[in-house]
């Protein structure tokens, strides 16, 4: 059901310039939550918002709803602190790094506090094991582990030869530290056939490319450039098929995957035709189309 308002579904006065019910956007994600859960902690950037009379000058979308650019993902986490000051995160969360950033941003000691790795007495890393983002800690710590016990199994004539010292510079990038695995690459094109078979400009228009695969290979492969916003809490060691990459060149996927060692092995496809428009001859082809890759 729309509320009355963008808003929320309270009026707002003179003295109490904010309505009961708020409804925020931050960075394209929507909550609606109510205005004494975002003055809840004193001193934070939600509070020296929402507390202020002068409420126009507040950022407002299309909708006029608050703006507020950060990532609209993590915000659920924040806010569920802000509701009773205690921090709940799945297993395995692998963004602890970047929702304790948010929690800066937000002015938020207590949650930074909860967030910030926790040292032991030798001043290395605690026992927990959401404490940092895998991706940050596990490849140097697993390619240092993997070599030092390649290089005690290794003949020595091997290790000093000019194959040892491939593995011994390459690091993580070598065979013996590599994990095997498939990684799919799945994309929905299409094109337009014109009178005369005459493609126009937007041939093979893509518009996302979707991966399917181990959560730590997909980020070993594509780093940066994967989008995990529609599964962010998925562990390393679980498959997802929720990801996507920011960029739409599947040549670009392929040397990706071709660098990490994956070679294509399956590949398939599908696709349908439909009329443009009913007065003209221009068909539109789709299609959905999977590339299987495999690293041994």
């Amino acid at each position: 059901m729309a509320l009355a308002d963008n808003t929320g579904c309270a009026k707002a006065s003179e003295d109490f310039p904010f309505p009961e019910i708020i409804e925020l956007n931050v960075g394209g994600q929507v909550y609606i939550t109510r205005h004494p859960t975002l003055v809840s902690v004193p001193g934070s950037l939600l509070w020296e918002m929402f507390t202020q009379k002068n409420i126009r000058s507040l950022a407002r979308d299309s909708k006029g709803r608050f703006f507020v650019d950060r990532d609209g993902f993590l915000f659920r986490y924040i806010l569920d602190y802000m509701r009773d000051q205690q921090l709940v995160l799945p297993d395995h969360f692998p963004e602890r790094s970047r929702l304790q950033r948010e929690a800066e941003y937000f002015m938020l000691p207590e949650l930074v506090k909860m967030l910030a790795p926790k040292l032991s007495k030798q001043n290395s890393l605690g026992d927990d094991p959401c404490q940092s983002d895998p991706e940050e800690l596990s490849p140097n710590v697993d390619a240092t582990r993997n070599l030092t016990s390649a290089s005690a199994t290794l003949p020595s004539a091997v290790a000093g030869g000019p194959g040892g010292a491939v593995t011994a510079s390459t690091g993580a990038a070598g065979t013996d530290v590599r994990r095997a695995g498939f990684i799919t690459i799945g994309y929905r094109g299409s094109y337009t056939l014109g009178r005369d078979s005459q493609t126009d400009a937007k041939f093979r228009r893509v518009a996302r490319i979707m991966v399917c695969g181990k959560t730590s290979l997909a980020k070993e492969v594509f780093g940066d450039t994967l989008n995990e916003s529609r599964d962010p809490d998925r562990p390393p060691e679980r498959y997802t098929s929720r990801y996507y990459l920011k960029f739409t060149f599947l040549e670009q996927a392929f040397d990706k995957l071709a660098d990490a060692g994956f070679h294509m092995v399956a590949c398939n496809s599908t696709g349908t035709c439909a009329f443009a428009h009913d007065q003209t001859d221009d068909r539109i082809w789709t299609s959905y189309t999977e590339y299987v890759f495999y690293r041994e």
